[in-house]
């Protein structure tokens, strides 16, 4: 059986070099809303399908959207994204839980800091991929998977993506 790998590794790859540049053009709430939202609806199935007792990486993603809400502080989503990273941590024979939690954790982080919007990519996309294509077959298959799911997301942050935002390059605005 093959090592599977946790994520995607190449930032210079088209497929992330164009969610980067689309990236640049959105402000930490768009990106971070539709993260979550990304996350919630095909990520968050990945985790729930094996540990749906495991609330971990779902209350990441509820703490974020409150937090986004302003309804509680940065501290309590911290905790909840650190539950979530700890899940995935426990999850070292199961690449594909692994990779979902990783990429929550890293969806809910977007509230902290816009530049966590990659984790959806790097993780996400290999959770996907081997939920589909199981975690044996050659690297090379799961890559074109996630590149593929890469287009699949950027199609979608396209529809929510607003004019004339700009990218906030720093953790400490809402914007």
């Amino acid at each position: 059986m093959p090592k599977s790998r946790k994520m995607l590794s190449d930032m210079d790859a088209p497929y992330i070099r164009s969610l980067s540049e689309l990236m640049q053009s959105q402000n930490k709430t768009t990106l971070a809303s539709w993260s979550i939202d990304y996350a919630q609806r095909y990520i968050l199935p990945l985790w729930e399908k094996k540990y749906p007792k495991d609330m971990r990486p779902a209350k990441a993603l509820d703490s974020a959207r409150e937090w986004l809400s302003g309804r509680i502080k940065l501290p309590l989503v911290k905790r909840d994204i650190l539950e979530c990273h700890a899940a995935a941590s426990e999850m070292k024979g199961d690449p594909t839980s692994q990779a979902a939690a990783r990429a929550i954790g890293q969806c809910a982080s977007t509230v902290h800091s816009a530049r966590h919007f990659f984790g959806l990519a790097l993780y996400g996309t290999v959770a996907l991929a081997y939920d589909r294509l199981g975690c044996e077959v050659p690297w090379e298959q799961i890559r074109d998977h996630a590149a593929e799911e890469c287009g699949r997301m950027e199609a979608s942050l396209r529809k929510v993506a607003k004019d004339g935002e700009n990218y906030p390059g720093r953790t400490g605005s809402r914007a």
